[in-house]
């Protein structure tokens, strides 16, 4: 006999759940990955350290995410999710408050590179996985973009915030508030709102056979070359995504753009994140993510070869970061959907967690070789061609994906 899961209402934007969840991922998103800068800046000028010194940290940090990417998503496939989340705000919270405290690089790199560590349990990875379990994999779809809307409006709230924080209390008061911001709000709000009693049940497939978990899951999707090209594609979106972020400032300068025009423009990025979201929200709620995916790829080596090969003017880079910023918005969600339903709706946070590593690790180093390359080359236009070829990698790689996933079909 075929055992199924009970009928649930699809956790949508405006249920308990998914607000408390979203508001979480403001705050962890906030403390945890958009306040480094700010802090690193201030702290590097009053304790004499360089940036390399200070990033290595950060880099350190996310490597190791991307080791903890898969035990955490098989934890919360089985119904850890709370444990997962909250228990990982709380030790942010203390971490955050260790690194109020250091004054040599030991502890620093202890304090950042466990930061680091805990994206992997307290960013959209563990959230998606954590609504996945609560509605079955099958009906994420609304929570997942709901979740990822939350989420794009971290930097708009947490940069002013840290920057107010520092002003006030300096770096090292700014660091105890977001410790505990992380021990109080974020720990209660996943505390509360994870129920493990209210998850979906798995559902069995055709036959009675239970659904695989896991290594076994992972296996599974490992024996299907879909896994594989979604694997390229992801991983060369976060080369992309990460290289031209981290660059994005001195590429434009160098260009001959005023500072002043730079911020302006990369100001734009942020919102137009949240508006693609918001546009598939509103008007691609049906459509199949192999759909939103093959189109929004092209997005990337577009706009980027628009920037490598038009005459300089604000107006072109205003729409290369409206371009940039809408697709990566888009991107967070097609990636949070691509598994259930492009390989498999078995073990979404196992299978999610192992397909993220090599784009973890891809996200780490890619910022570091393209500063080799404009070493190399003397200028940024070698480091433009090389992003513009990943971006081309990564569409091709989920077009492949596509096709082979509507042949395939998604178990």
């Amino acid at each position: 006999m075929t055992a199924t899961a009970p009928a649930t209402t699809p956790a949508g934007g405006r249920s308990f759940f998914i607000t408390g969840l979203g508001i979480g991922q403001i705050c962890s998103w906030g403390s945890l990955y958009y306040s480094f800068p700010q802090i690193a800046e201030a702290m590097g000028r009053e304790l004499g350290w360089d940036k390399p010194q200070l990033y290595g940290a950060a880099t350190l940090g996310l490597l190791l995410s991307g080791l903890a990417a898969y035990p955490v998503g098989a934890a919360i496939d089985r119904g850890q999710g709370r444990a997962v989340m909250a228990g990982g705000s709380v030790l942010a919270g203390l971490l955050f408050l260790l690194w109020s405290q250091v004054e040599s690089l030991p502890v620093f790199y202890l304090a950042v590179a466990g930061l680091g560590t805990l994206q992997a349990a307290t960013l959209y990875e563990a959230a998606f996985a954590v609504v996945a379990r609560r509605t079955g994999a099958g009906a994420a779809r609304a929570g997942i973009t709901a979740v990822s809307l939350w989420g794009g409006f971290a930097s708009t709230v947490f940069i002013p915030f840290v920057e107010l924080l520092m002003s006030s209390l300096g770096w090292r008061g700014a660091l105890m508030v977001l410790g505990a911001v992380n021990l109080v709000v974020c720990t209660g709000l996943y505390a509360a709102v994870i129920d493990p009693r209210a998850d979906t049940a798995p559902v069995h497939h055709g036959g009675g056979t239970p659904p695989l978990d896991g290594r076994a899951a992972v296996a599974a999707a490992a024996r299907r070359p879909v896994f594989w090209a979604l694997a390229l594609a992801f991983t060369a979106y976060a080369a992309t995504f990460s290289a031209f972020t981290f660059h994005l400032y001195p590429l434009l300068t160098e260009r001959g753009f005023a500072p002043a025009a730079v911020v302006a423009a990369m100001a734009i990025i942020g919102p137009a994140q949240v508006a693609g979201r918001l546009l598939v929200w509103l008007f691609a709620a049906r459509a199949s993510v192999r759909a939103i995916g093959s189109a929004v790829v092209a997005v990337f080596p577009f706009a980027l070869l628009m920037l490598a090969a038009l005459p300089p003017s604000f107006a072109l880079i205003a729409v290369v970061a409206a371009a940039y910023g809408g697709a990566n918005g888009i991107m967070t969600i097609v990636r949070g959907l691509a598994v259930p339903e492009m390989v498999t709706r078995d073990a979404y946070g196992a299978v999610t967690g192992a397909l993220s590593v090599p784009g973890t690790v891809a996200k780490a180093l890619a910022p570091a070789g393209a500063a080799v390359l404009w070493a190399a080359a003397g200028s940024y236009d070698a480091v433009l061609v090389g992003i513009i070829a990943a971006g081309s990698l990564l569409a091709l790689g989920f077009w492949v994906a596509a096709a082979l996933s509507r042949r395939e079909g998604a178990r």
